[in-house]
């Protein structure tokens, strides 16, 4: 599961991203508003740890843009503020759960499980039609004509993003960031690799799309004419 932390306290930052990671989550840090919102429109993570008051853009207010535009990641609002009125207004504003601090790891741990677990109910059938293939990015799978193929995480993640921005150069700076994160130590150079890969699998069906490499911009995906 990969998480998005929006937390300006540093010291909680690091215990937060430390007990995540301990409990075998992918965690990416933003610092403000404006940043953990522009991470969050990736569309590329399973739950958002939000706190309510940042520098740059308060988290209500980066919420609701994010409803606004469609992003359906599950949120969890991190908040000092503990009054019944603060709680009606996070999630009347699209908050999925609401933790006020202190707060015990353990109960943080137990609501991200469940918010994880909400979204693989709503999601797990979910799937993207697009050429001549049906896309389960859940199950990173590939169907065409009753074939399946079926791809790695990676693979998967590459793919769902090339999709969502159909007829849009991708770089390959957007596809390290939203799929390995912002702390990684993998090389851009990698990234022709994995796309390499996953062209052969779209090769092996008559999908109905191609990933075009646009010289020192990126990838862009479309359907084959």
């Amino acid at each position: 599961m990969k998480i998005l932390l929006v937390e300006d306290e540093v010291r909680l930052s690091e215990a937060l991203v430390h007990t995540l990671k301990k409990n075998n989550y992918i965690v990416d840090v933003a610092f403000d508003g404006i940043t953990g919102q522009q991470m969050a429109e990736t569309n590329m993570y399973n739950v958002i740890i939000l706190d309510r008051m940042l520098p740059k853009k308060d988290g209500l207010d980066v919420l609701r843009d994010l409803r606004k535009q469609g992003v359906t990641t599950p949120v969890l609002i991190l908040t000092a503020k503990d009054s019944v009125k603060n709680r009606v207004e996070g999630l009347d504003s699209g908050a999925d759960d609401y933790l006020t601090k202190p707060f015990s790891k353990s109960e943080l741990l137990a609501r991200i499980r469940a918010l994880g677990r909400r979204q693989s109910e709503i999601f797990v059938n979910e799937e993207i039609n697009i050429g001549n293939m049906s896309f389960n990015c859940m199950k990173g799978e590939i169907k065409v004509n009753g074939q399946t193929i079926k791809l790695t995480s990676k693979e998967s993640q590459i793919l769902e993003i090339l999709i969502k921005n159909k007829n849009i150069v991708v770089s390959k700076e957007q596809l390290l960031e939203k799929v390995w994160g912002f702390q990684t130590d993998i090389e851009l150079n990698n990234i022709e690799v994995y796309l390499s890969y996953l062209r052969k699998k779209l090769s092996k069906l008559d999908c109905g799309i191609v990933i075009e490499t646009i010289r020192a911009r990126g990838y862009c995906l479309k359907e084959a004419l």
